[in-house]
This record gives structure tokens, sequence and C-alpha cells, in this order.
């Protein structure tokens, strides 16, 4: 008995909208958690900025540390939360390839987020049984066993947490404790604009150049 019922008694329809409606379930647990682990950030901030006014650096960089932990931990549930979204696309499509063709597609694009999505702690076991459900039915390929793959990083707070650290206390504490972002950090992104800025002149210098020709 697996987690949409006995999947050889349910029709193609059927188990489409079972997995839809898991994936809009599971989306909302994620998004509860997000507001959750954001509450408690709220909270480790008020704590380390009274820890600041005390003069407690070094309880200031365990909660700054604490706080990227959080950030990190919130920018990968959202992340998932897209994978899930992207499935849900899908399935809508699924159905109206069942429509015309009687039968459900093979996606590759499933099968991506699928690999993603059982890497992911909090919805790990779901998506494993909804994988089973999908590879029976032919939407996706059998998956390679690499969930822990991936996972080592949520504890690589380590050499270049150090910067992000600084980053952190700056902007809680005012500059009282930490330093402030590296001018080159910081322009990094307007530096790039004109980059793209340049690609677009040299492709309507382009265009330009076609558009003469086809004049004279």
């Amino acid at each position: 008995m697996g987690l949409f019922g006995k999947g050889n008694e349910k029709s193609p329809k059927d188990m489409v909208n079972d997995w839809t409606h898991t994936l809009r379930k599971e989306g909302y647990g994620l998004e509860r958690q997000i507001k959750s682990i954001q509450r408690e950030e709220e909270k480790t901030k008020r704590h380390l900025k009274e820890a600041a006014k005390k003069g407690e650096k070094a309880a200031c960089i365990i909660l700054a540390k604490e706080i990227l932990k959080s950030r990190k931990a919130v920018n990968k549930l959202y992340a998932a939360k897209a994978q899930l979204n992207s499935i849900s696309m899908n399935m809508k499509n699924q159905l109206a390839t069942l429509r015309l063709a009687g039968a459900l597609e093979k996606s590759t694009v499933v099968m991506k987020s699928m690999q993603s999505l059982i890497k992911v702690p909090e919805i790990m076991a779901t998506m494993r049984e909804m994988s089973k459900e999908m590879m029976k039915a032919g939407i996706i390929e059998e998956m390679l066993e690499d969930t822990m793959e991936g996972l080592e990083d949520q504890d690589e707070l380590e050499e270049e947490a150090q910067e992000e650290v600084d980053k952190v206390l700056w902007e809680l504490t005012a500059g009282d404790l930490g330093k402030a972002p590296t001018a080159v950090t910081d322009t990094l992104p307007a530096t790039e604009e004109p980059q793209g800025a340049t690609a677009l002149a040299d492709e309507d210098e382009d265009l330009m150049g076609r558009l003469e020709a086809l004049r004279s």
C-alpha cells in the first residue's frame, strides 16, 4: 500500500490529481516552516542587538552564525517550493496530454525536480514515495540513490562564513561590530550590468548593419 493507495487500482487521471493535491499540501507545509524559521530569526536578531549593547562579542558571533543558518535554510526551502510548483505545472500538462493521447507522458522536467526534492529532509519521505508512483506510471525513470549528495553543505559555515558573519554583525549593530561589505563585492552587480549592456549594444549594431545592407 503506497502513499497514494494501490497504484494499479487508480486511473492515470486519479493519480495525477492525487499527486497535485500532495504537492500543494507539501508546498503549504514548506511555507509554514519558512515563516517559523523567519520568526525565530527575528528573535535571534533581537538577542544579537541586546548582546551587542552589553559588549558580548562572542555571543554576537554565535548569534550571527545562527542567523546565517536560518537564511540559508529559508533559501533552500524556497528553492524546494519552486520545484514543487514546477511539478504541479507539469501535472496540469499531463492531464491535457492524457485527454489527447490517453496516456501519461515521460517528463525530464519532473525527473530533475524529483531528484532535487528527494534530497530535502523536510519532504524527503513523501517525494521518495511519489517518485516510485511516477516511475510505475512511466513519467520518470528510475533515479540513482544519491540523496545524500548536496546535504553536506548545510554545515559549511567555516572559511567563507566569516565574511558573511561580519556582514550580519555590521548590518545588525549599525557598524559597531563586524566589517562593512567590501567595495568589490558591493560593486560586482554594477560592473556586470555594463557587460550585458555592451552585449546588447553589439547586437543592436549588428542588426543596424544588416538593415543598412538590405537598404543598399
